[in-house]
């Protein structure tokens, strides 16, 4: 581990450097919160920044930098956890499906193809209007993994069907070595670091598409995330009223973010990358 991060690019460094600020803000400072952010009227209503309130109070009596504290906490875990089950079961299913071939490679490849092919927000839509325009994240989380997992199964589908060519692949094949074995040690190594990067791309496309729909109002407003308070914001009319940080921080920490996790996940692949062809 130490080798991988010694001649890494620049930018992988940076990225690791705002993804842990905001990992400290979402997952260390909400515990020492002074009240519950989420309750309304815990602080004088519409207060500028100050030294009480670093980012200032809503309309509705909440501080909002402890509230963006725990709206990047519920984005961050909703993007780990979807990321983690999508990355898992892809490159489980693709490695066997690559490596088997037969019939288990056309029945995964077919439920690879047939979910590639449909959109993700149309279904969440659709299924927010089914629970009356408010999903609630789990159910957010568990429709994400299922669009999710085909991406990395069907790249790393190609991967296998090459590598099990290889001669080094058959000579432990005849060694007596079982698939699993082969799998985990032989194969796998050589995707460690695309499934990496995969998975930091897979947390984006969770925070994003959650807050998407947060924002048009058809996820539970209850539950604070960065999109549930730009929601909020709008609904409140901030831009008119002139409070410019209540919806300007979480799109903010939007970008910035996703610019983190961006130069992660592009810095991963170039040391990954580099690696394979110093061997």
């Amino acid at each position: 581990m130490r080798s991988f991060f010694t001649h890494a690019p620049f930018r992988l460094y940076l990225g690791l450097f705002l993804v842990a600020v905001f990992v400290v803000m979402g997952v260390i400072l909400p515990w020492f919160a002074p009240s519950d952010p989420l309750v309304w009227y815990t602080a004088p209503r519409n207060q500028n920044p100050s030294a009480e309130y670093l980012l200032g109070t809503t309309s509705l009596g909440q501080d909002v930098f402890w509230l963006l504290t725990h709206a990047l906490r519920n984005s961050l875990l909703l993007g780990l956890i979807v990321a983690g089950l999508s990355t898992v079961i892809g490159v489980f299913l693709g490695l066997a499906a690559g490596y088997a071939g037969g019939w288990l490679d056309k029945v995964l490849s077919f439920f690879m193809d047939a979910l590639l092919c449909i959109p993700s927000l149309p279904i969440l839509i659709l299924m927010a209007a089914l629970f009356g325009g408010q999903l609630a994240l789990p159910i957010i989380g568990l429709i994400l993994v299922l669009f999710n997992w085909p991406y990395p199964a069907r790249q790393v589908r190609a991967v296998a069907l090459t590598m099990r060519e290889r001669e080094f692949i058959n000579v432990a094949w005849f060694s007596g070595e079982s698939s699993v074995r082969i799998l985990v040690r032989h194969i796998f190594p050589y995707i460690a670091g695309w499934s990496a990067a995969n998975f930091i791309n897979t947390v984006l496309v969770g925070i994003s598409t959650e807050s998407a729909v947060a924002v048009i109002g058809l996820s539970s407003a209850q539950q604070a995330t960065l999109g549930t308070m730009i929601y909020w914001a709008i609904n409140y009319q901030a831009l008119l009223a002139g409070k410019f940080v209540w919806v300007g921080s979480p799109v903010v920490s939007i970008v910035l973010l996703f610019i983190g996790l961006f130069l992660v996940s592009s810095g991963l692949s170039m040391q990954s990358a580099t690696r394979r062809m110093s061997v």
